[in-house]
């Protein structure tokens, strides 16, 4: 009896069937059909029952799981032991990125190029999707890590998380907008948005969260025309005259271009913060431990800027 045996019979039974089995395992049906029929004569009864439309376990198949399972995963300890003593990860981590988290501060694909490079039999994932979503698949354990916009005042519980941006938010319009006027003003008050129609990131990040949390506070609720997921095309739509367009400020960033002005929103004032963010329980493996603590590395705790004059776009 070999190891890949109860690997390939524990594919088949959570598959339900060889085909989708073979797939996952990357094998031929077929020679996968013979390892398991291999099995079965060594140990000289049946474990699989192929007389219905699914392949499910026999009686002795079922009493037979528990002990597969609990070898490969005693195969797995070891290999993994071994790995950490040698420096060498193996498996998959994932990291989750909010879109346009960290506009051009961050070069996320040199990044992973160098995380890959340093750990080359480690297979790294990188998905992007809303703050409000990751903020889930975190707890869920779908990823290992994220750069995320917080949905509330703080990551929910079960989340620990350090910050790395947090700057104000600010309205940015089209040159000859009568919001800008008088020249050289510096900020709007945010009641001043009330009836005008304003360009945000969708609902679920933490722009978009932080606005409808001031307007609330504020006594009204946000007139949003337009959203896109890009805070480039936020800026194009605000620069055609469609509207405010609400995008944090400072950080050095590259401003929208087309001749947008910006002004910090107050009263109350807004803040758009980028947190990285993993379980509270710490990274699930090496694997993750060690994206995290080169995330960390990379990317130096924040402090909160100071509500100056507005500076340029730099939109997340």
């Amino acid at each position: 009896m070999e190891l890949r045996h109860l690997r390939y019979l524990v594919a088949v039974v959570e598959e339900g069937g060889f085909t989708r089995a073979a797939a996952r395992l990357h094998l031929a049906q077929p020679g996968l059909s013979a390892q398991i029929r291999q099995l079965e004569r060594e140990l000289g009864q049946p474990l699989l029952d192929r007389s219905g439309r699914s392949v499910t376990p026999t009686e002795v198949g079922r009493a037979v799981l528990p002990y597969a399972r609990a070898a490969l995963a005693a195969a797995d300890a070891v290999r993994q032991t071994v790995d950490e003593h040698t420096g060498l990860l193996r498996g998959k981590v994932t990291l989750g990125l909010v879109s346009g988290a960290l506009g051009h501060s961050f070069d996320v694909a040199a990044f992973l190029a160098d995380f890959h490079g340093a750990h080359p039999a480690l297979e790294v994932a990188l998905t992007e999707d809303t703050s409000e979503r990751m903020q889930a698949s975190l707890l869920a354990g779908e990823i290992d890590v994220a750069l995320l916009g917080p949905t509330g005042e703080e990551p929910p519980p079960g989340l620990a998380h350090r910050t790395v941006v947090d700057v104000p938010l600010g309205a940015a319009a089209a040159s000859g907008d009568p919001l800008l006027a008088p020249a050289g003003r510096t900020t709007v008050a945010l009641a001043d948005l009330r009836d005008r129609p304003l360009i945000c990131l969708p609902r679920g990040t933490g722009v978009r969260s932080a606005l409808e949390r001031g307007c609330a506070r504020a006594g009204f609720r946000p007139r949003v025309a337009f959203e896109a997921a890009s805070p480039q095309v936020l800026a194009q739509l605000a620069a055609r005259g469609l509207g405010v367009a609400v995008l944090p400020l400072g950080e050095g960033g590259s401003g929208p271009g087309g001749g947008l002005c910006a002004l910090r929103i107050t009263e109350p004032g807004l803040r758009a913060r980028i947190v990285l963010a993993w379980p509270s329980t710490g990274p699930a493996g090496p694997a993750a431990r060690a994206l995290l603590e080169r995330l960390r590395a990379a990317l130096p705790q924040a402090s909160p800027a100071e509500d100056g004059p507005a500076g340029p776009v730099s939109a997340r």
